[in-house]
């Protein structure tokens, strides 16, 4: 390792322009003649749209146009869908109910788009939209899942009877029953995991413009994956040839998930832009973003988990039911389903698991990925349930997790995932020892001494990152490949721009991926330039989600390491007059094993392109691209040790400590790292004690619609991360990395709730545990 290599905290070097002002955003982008934009939102949950006066709105000073889902349609702009085909377990397909851009009959959430005003300013615009005159018919509405599979309920999509999009199940379900019904002991549970709405820092916004001299469209957009962008707005919603079509994602403010995916804005924004004949920027407001950015979460589960006269676990039966709200999202099928149940098994060995998943369609807005997407889902049935299980047998829940541990890799499990290998008992070991779980009995008299409640509770998680390989997503349902592509560009003077595939939002992709670059050719990350989000100049990948960009990304950019270096070594192995073999790159120079004789790098890359001394029949230039497609997944895993105080007087959960003991194999930037998990714990506590989506149940209003009504985590809400990690190399990918960005997130809500419970002595306690919850368990 050098000091700025695989393994060092080098400082992110993107950082400069972010803390001084100097990053550019999608809402820092102007163009000239550029026009602003506000859409008109349903403001029912459920309505048939009778029609639209525009007149009084076209009237307002600075008002360009006014344009709805009739003129969309007539233009021939096809629906949204979702890119992950589910068949249910009778085979039949998903029932995937039309989303329009803009609503042309039905709305189906508060919030659905319904027209686009166009005018000289943003508060024009709003102005313009307000005074838009929507006769609608409004229709019965139903918010909650369970609700909407009633007999009866309001139909949200002729093409869904009874509101059901699948029935989906994975596992053996009479061996599990047959393993339950002869355990030793089962314990059930039913688990809600609440509804969740995603707040980056940086709103979504986008920018169409249509160039008429070129027949050429661009959009700048807050994207965490532009190609696949420009791939499903020339494929299938007919805006553009994708050759016509240039898409950018400037920087990022956060995405967590929710800047995946292809919204209505992003398309209308184009197509406005060649119906006016000018360019047109949108940014969404606060309010918009809690309406329309796609929630995530809010499952109902049921799970029973069977043990023999020994502890060891026999069986695991679960049944959930996730509300995907009123339309599916880009890759809103696969989250319940093949990002949440193969995870079923956890870090344990269970022979017997059966799931069973229906996905139901509510007057919400969409639900799709957000930071963990089916993992934390699934960490936190299994782990708040072996944590309910330890207390009802009377066992250590350490022990009893580590009676169950998987030992031998790799391990099939029943339900899809071929785990590659890992230490669990490992970082179950160096949690406790971290968190002095032994001295906790004298910590928690001293808090009773004091009239206070101490619990701890732990977590011991396991996720998927990396979604491959592409031949196995697509025999499962997935309509993209989930490889990654990069290109090293060695410059003449030596410098070298790194194109990716992959895009960052905050994760120090300039930073970690040059690393790399700089381990491998000896280099100082200062000379290496990290080039993406950007269509026209990147070729085509696959973007940043699903902690993808490590294992994926950086694989990818490795493999085209390779490559440079190879035809390196031969160029210098003839200049220097030396055997191949025997050249090694060190410390920015090419030199001759056991000699002297050296050749700096500058020089080498020089060479490359005067041509003047090349080996007979090598091509001039150092540039190489190469596409990665993982064997695997690669699997992080980890424990996380919560604890709490709680005061019974008023229900305040104070953290105490956090612990995080985290196996991401190879670390390339330690620093960078230790910023994820702090960021996804943030978040993770966030679910656990603080955030909720809550809809009205008769009328379908979003009364979490601000942070006056949505809590979000502040710095007093969290503790002192203690953060430390272990290492198995993934052998997934040639560097052994595992993801590391949602970790945090997946790890944390269970550890907390089961700290919480412990501390009041009352299992029953759903998240979001907040003062008010906690102070009605401790008194039941």
């Amino acid at each position: 390792m050098g000091v700025e290599g695989i393994g060092a905290s080098v400082a992110r070097k993107e950082d400069k322009r972010f803390i001084t002002g100097k990053g550019r955003y999608t809402d820092d982008m102007v163009v000239p003649g550029m026009k602003h934009a506000y859409f008109v939102r349903s403001p029912h949950a459920h309505a048939k749209i009778k029609g639209i006066d525009k007149s009084a709105a076209l009237a307002v000073d600075g008002v360009i146009d006014v344009l709805d889902g009739k003129q969309l349609t007539e233009d021939g702009i096809g629906n949204l869908i979702c890119g992950w085909m589910i068949h249910s377990k009778d085979g039949s397909p998903m029932n995937m109910g039309a989303w329009r851009p803009l609503a042309e009959d039905t709305v189906r959430y508060v919030g659905d788009a319904v027209a686009i005003v166009v005018a000289e300013s943003r508060a024009q615009a709003r102005e313009g939209a307000e005074a838009v005159a929507v006769d609608y018919d409004e229709l019965p509405a139903v918010t909650e899942a369970m609700d909407a599979l009633e007999s009866g309920a309001p139909q949200i999509h002729p093409e869904a009877a009874g509101n059901l999009i699948y029935d989906w199940e994975i596992g053996e379900s009479a061996a599990t029953d047959a393993a339950l019904e002869s355990a030793a002991h089962v314990t059930e549970m039913n688990i809600v995991n609440n509804r969740l709405i995603p707040n980056a820092m940086e709103p979504r916004a986008a920018l169409g413009l249509y160039d008429a001299a070129e027949d050429h469209y661009t959009c700048w957009t807050t994207s965490q994956n532009p190609h696949v962008a420009r791939l499903v707005m020339s494929a299938f919603y007919n805006v553009a040839p994708e050759n016509k079509l240039r898409v950018i994602a400037p920087d990022v403010g956060g995405g967590f998930g929710s800047k995946i995916y292809i919204y209505p804005e992003e398309i209308v924004c184009l197509w406005a832009s060649k119906r006016t004949g000018v360019p047109v920027k949108w940014v969404a407001d606060r309010t918009e973003s809690f309406q329309c950015d796609a929630h995530g979460r809010d499952h109902i589960s049921n799970i029973k988990i069977g043990f023999d006269s020994d502890n060891r676990i026999t069986a695991l039966k679960v049944d959930t039911v996730a509300n995907l709200g009123a339309y599916m999202s880009l890759f809103s099928s696969s989250v319940p389903t093949y990002l949440y149940a193969t995870l079923l098994s956890g870090q344990y060995n269970i022979a017997n698991i059966h799931a069973n998943v229906r996905t139901v369609y509510t007057n919400t807005a969409p639900v799709d990925a957000y930071r963990g997407a089916g993992r934390p889902e699934a960490s936190y049935l299994l782990e708040r349930t072996m944590e309910t299980a330890a207390r009802e047998l009377g066992v250590s829940p350490a022990e009893l997790r580590r009676k169950n541990f998987i030992t031998e890799f790799p391990h099939q499990t029943p339900v899809i995932m071929t785990y590659d290998g890992g230490d669990f008992g490992a970082s179950l070991d160096a949690a406790m020892k971290a968190a002095d779980y032994d001295g906790f009995a004298a910590r928690k008299a001293e808090s009773e001494a004091r009239g206070k409640l101490r619990g701890i509770g732990m977590s011991c998680y396991i996720e998927a990152c990396g979604i491959a390989p592409s031949k196995a997503v697509g025999a499962l349902g997935a309509g993209v490949g989930l490889w990654e592509s990069a290109e090293v560009r060695v410059n003449a003077v030596g410098t070298i721009e790194v194109l990716t595939g992959s895009h960052s939002h905050g994760q120090g992709h300039e930073t970690t991926f040059a690393q790399l670059v700089a381990e491998r050719l000896g280099v100082s990350v200062d000379t290496v330039n990290i080039v993406h989000g950007d269509t026209d100049k990147v070729q085509m990948g696959m973007g940043t989600y699903g902690s993808r960009s490590g294992a994926v990304g950086m694989s990818a950019i490795s493999v085209a390491l390779d490559k440079v270096e190879a035809k390196a070594k031969k160029i210098a192995a003839h200049q220097l007059e030396a055997d191949e073999a025997d050249i090694v790159i060190e410390e920015g120079e090419l030199k001759v094993a056991g000699t002297d004789k050296a050749l700096p790098w500058f020089q080498l890359a020089l060479a490359a392109y005067t041509a003047h001394n090349l080996p007979e029949g090598m091509e001039p230039g150092l540039k190489e691209s190469a596409f990665f497609d993982p064997s695997n997944f690669s699997f992080p895993a980890g424990c996380h040790i919560c604890e709490v105080e709680v005061d019974p007087d008023t229900g305040r959960t104070l953290i105490t400590q956090f612990v995080a003991a985290d196996d991401f194999g190879t670390i390339i930037n330690p620093m960078i790292v230790d910023g994820q998990v702090h960021g996804g714990v943030a978040q993770g506590i966030g679910q656990a004690l603080l955030e909720g989506c809550a809809y009205d149940a008769e009328t379908g209003q979003l009364m979490t619609a601000s942070y006056m009504d949505y809590t979000m985590p502040r710095a007093d809400d969290l503790p002192w991360f203690n953060v430390t990690t272990t290492k198995t190399e993934s052998p997934s990918n040639p560097l052994g990395l595992k993801g590391c960005g949602e970790a945090g997130a997946i790890g944390s809500p269970p550890a907390v709730i089961n700290a919480i419970t412990d501390a009041i002595g009352n299992n029953d306690l759903a998240m979001p545990a907040t003062p008010q919850a906690v102070w009605a368990a401790v008194k039941r």
